[in-house]
């Protein structure tokens, strides 16, 4: 195992408040710890990691962007194409976090650049499992690029 990481910084991008508690509570139930900020859009999202707001300005990027797909306004698609359009954004990597499990849903992921794609389970129990292997992986297998606070 690599040596013990600084905590992870998340950014849930979810609209449906519920499933992002749960996915905090699954997080925390797993034993891992994470600085999460919470999007209930793409557009508010955006508008956070671009800092385009005096509350957000101090705010550091994420180390991990978890993201539902469907959600009003702009869809978790649209969102990803956009977050990986940007220049200053396209190395946060995404991890879809969706109760879709249509074939083009997770072949457009995909293709805008997605790190992973994961269906939520419907069952309590298989949804705190996933979410342990998620964080297995990305807070102690996976080496992050340093962080560069812009």
């Amino acid at each position: 195992m690599k040596p013990l990481a600084p905590r992870l910084r998340l950014l849930i991008v979810e609209d449906e408040p519920g499933d992002s508690r749960l996915l905090q509570f699954a997080i925390v139930r797993n034993g891992f710890a994470a600085d999460v900020r919470e999007a209930c859009d793409g557009y508010e999202a955006l508008r956070y990691l671009r800092k385009e707001s005096p509350h957000w300005a101090a705010e550091a990027r994420p180390d991990l962007i978890l993201l539902d797909l469907k959600m009003p306004g702009q869809s978790g698609l649209d969102f990803l194409a956009a977050i990986k359009q940007d220049e200053s954004l396209r190395k946060i990597p995404v991890v879809v976090v969706t109760t879709s499990l249509l074939e083009a849903d997770v072949r457009a992921a995909y293709q805008l650049g997605a790190a992973g794609y994961v269906q939520k389970p419907a069952d309590l129990r298989e949804f705190i499992a996933a979410v342990r292997i998620l964080c297995e992986y990305w807070f102690q297998l996976v080496c992050l690029p340093p962080r560069s606070d812009d």
